[in-house]
C-alpha cells in the first residue's frame, strides 16, 4: 500500500470559473482525493481558465511546470484606471479611451522585452508582507518592476472603449500592469494555455500520468 497522500498521482487540467481562489480549487481537489495536491500557477479570483494542478508524486514535478509561457484573452476597460487593474478595485482616474491608431502605438511598447511595475494587488512580499494586504490596508508602497517577455499582444475586437487582446507571455507576466500601461484595467481575464496544455482538455476527473505531461514539455 503506498504511503497515505500520495495516490492518485497525475496532472489535472482545471477550468477554474470567477469567484474563487485558485487554492480554493487546489483545496477542492485535495478533499476529493485525499493525496497531497499542489499548483503550477495561480489565478486572481475574478480571473477564469486553465489551473495547472499536481497530485501525489506529481508534486514533486512543480519545478517542471512553473516556469511555462502562459496565453491569455483579457477584455481592457481603455476608461479607467483602478486600484487594483481589475474590476474589484476603486476608480482612481477616468481616462478618454485612445484612437485606434493610438492604441497600436501602445501595444507596439509593449511587446518583447518589457519591464512593468508589480500591481500592488499582487502576492509578492514587501517587507515580509503580501502587497495585497497592504493594499487593502491603504498603506502606499513603491512596487518593484519585473521583467517578462511578451510574445504575442494582439487586438481581436475593439468597441473605441474596451479592447479584446490575445496575450501569449513569459510566466511571471501580469495583465494587470499590461492593462495599466495601456491606461485601463482588465475587466475580464482567462487564461486558454500553459505551455503545451490547453484549457479546451481540462477535466478535472483526468489524471494525465506525469511521464505523458513530462514528454510533452
Amino acid at each position: 500500500m503506498p504511503p497515505r497522500g500520495l495516490e492518485p498521482t497525475g496532472i489535472v487540467l482545471v477550468d477554474k470559473p470567477g469567484g474563487p481562489s485558485s487554492f480554493a480549487i487546489v483545496a477542492e481537489l485535495r478533499r476529493k482525493t485525499g493525496a497531497r495536491t499542489g499548483h503550477a500557477g495561480t489565478l486572481d479570483p475574478f480571473a477564469t481558465g486553465l489551473l495547472l494542478l499536481l497530485s501525489g508524486r506529481a508534486t514533486k514535478l512543480a519545478s517542471c511546470f512553473v516556469g511555462l509561457d502562459k496565453r491569455y484573452v483579457t477584455d481592457v476597460d481603455l476608461t479607467a484606471r483602478t486600484s487594483t487593474g481589475d474590476p474589484e478595485g476603486d476608480v482612481i482616474e477616468r481616462l478618454e479611451a485612445p484612437a485606434l491608431d493610438e492604441l497600436e502605438h501602445r501595444l507596439a511598447g509593449l511587446r518583447g522585452e518589457v519591464e512593468l511595475p508589480i500591481p500592488a494587488a499582487s502576492a509578492v512580499k514587501i517587507g515580509g508582507e503580501r502587497a495585497y494586504k497592504l493594499a487593502r490596508r491603504g498603506v502606499a508602497v513603491d512596487m518593484p518592476m519585473r521583467r517578462s517577455r511578451v510574445d504575442a499582444l494582439d487586438v481581436i475586437t475593439y468597441t473605441g472603449e474596451t479592447v479584446r487582446l490575445d496575450l501569449h507571455v513569459s510566466s511571471g507576466t501580469y495583465v494587470r500592469a499590461i492593462a495599466d500601461a495601456l491606461g485601463g484595467h482588465c475587466q475580464t481575464l482567462r487564461r486558454t494555455e500553459i505551455g503545451p496544455f490547453s484549457v479546451d482538455e481540462a477535466d478535472p476527473d483526468r489524471f494525465i500520468p506525469p511521464d505523458d505531461a513530462l514528454a510533452r514539455l
